[in-house]
């Protein structure tokens, strides 16, 4: 696996988004279906493995993490997120997004972030966070105040690295004002463009860019078509089924020139993605073994300049029906 640098990290250009092995996001997984999930994606060289304490009940997906890298500590880095799973009886506010529900509850306080750490420590059964993040920006505390105390955690030894998820440029700015930041993680995707500024500010930072949803939910897999109950995307507005329909029509034009490349649309997806800057990385989640091991070829993908003209052509043909989380 290709390895790329993300402000002081050295990574694999593909990780793992483990999101997808928690029940309630496409749909009932158990747990020794996604071990061995993660357990492919670790033995592709996909070892940035990228959870979060609201992934599934209770810290589930932290948990389960924690029991799959038991022992490979050494090779892999661990990223999770803090933030949306508020402990009872503490306030929590509203922060918008795209889909149906249109919020989630947030609270970011400084006081709550060493509770936060020490609870996924405890789920992740590992000494120290490889790179802790900032889930959403909480609306009723300055980003810059939440991120003075994650540096504590630093500094502590309880945290190696620091993240801020879901910015925008300027809070990028400030969180990195306060402490060292080491990468930004954004949904970026041939069918979710990056904010210009973010990926500006992060570059004049020195900040890396960690991609999440690089397969646009798994819609760039070209094989999405109707989606089953407790299936968390029947709540993002693309896919519902008009938006579907017209999205897998527009995107044919893309599937059939990664057929032409002898690549999957994946593939051409996620190298696509890497040729935008040479300090991003991309964390697709998958629950099958055969497409792991797709995705984490695709690091070792070049595309030839024509190729990548090609699908700027076809992009600025390829217009989104219905919007996507943020």
């Amino acid at each position: 696996m290709k390895r790329r640098a993300i402000g002081g990290l050295d990574l694999p250009a593909i990780g793992y988004g483990a999101m997808v092995l928690s029940p309630g996001v496409y749909g009932d997984i158990d747990d020794e279906r996604g071990a061995s999930a993660l357990r492919a994606a670790l033995d592709a060289g996909a070892v940035h493995v990228d959870t979060s304490d609201a992934y599934g009940v209770d810290g589930h997906n932290e948990r389960l993490v924690g029991r799959v890298i038991e022992g490979r500590g050494d090779e892999v880095v661990v990223a999770t997120k803090f933030g949306l799973a508020v402990p009872e009886g503490e306030p929590a506010r509203a922060h918008p997004v795209g889909l149906a529900f249109r919020e989630l509850r947030v609270n970011a306080e400084p006081r709550l972030v060493r509770p936060y750490a020490e609870r996924s420590l405890r789920n992740l059964g590992v000494d120290a966070i490889d790179l802790y993040y900032l889930h959403y920006v909480d609306p009723g505390v300055p980003v810059e105040e939440t991120v003075g105390a994650m540096g504590e955690l630093v500094k502590d030894g309880l945290v190696r690295h620091l993240g801020v998820s879901n910015v925008t440029a300027e809070q990028l700015r400030r969180a990195h004002a306060a402490y060292p930041v080491t990468a930004v993680q954004t949904e970026w995707s041939l069918w979710r463009p990056v904010d210009p500024a973010l990926l500006r500010a992060a570059r004049e930072l020195g900040v890396g860019v960690v991609a999440w949803s690089p397969l646009g939910a798994g819609f760039l897999t070209g094989t999405v078509g109707e989606l089953g109950e407790g299936d968390f995307r029947r709540h993002a507005p693309r896919f519902a089924p008009e938006n579907l329909a017209a999205n897998n029509d527009r995107y044919a034009p893309i599937r059939a020139l990664a057929d032409q490349l002898g690549l999957t649309p994946a593939q051409l997806a996620l190298a696509w993605l890497l040729h935008q800057d040479e300090h991003v990385v991309a964390i697709p989640g998958s629950r099958s073994p055969a497409h792991i091991a797709e995705n984490a070829d695709a690091a070792g993908i070049t595309l030839h300049p024509d190729t990548l003209a090609r699908l700027d052509e076809a992009l600025a043909r390829f217009e989104v029906m219905g919007g996507t989380i943020l």
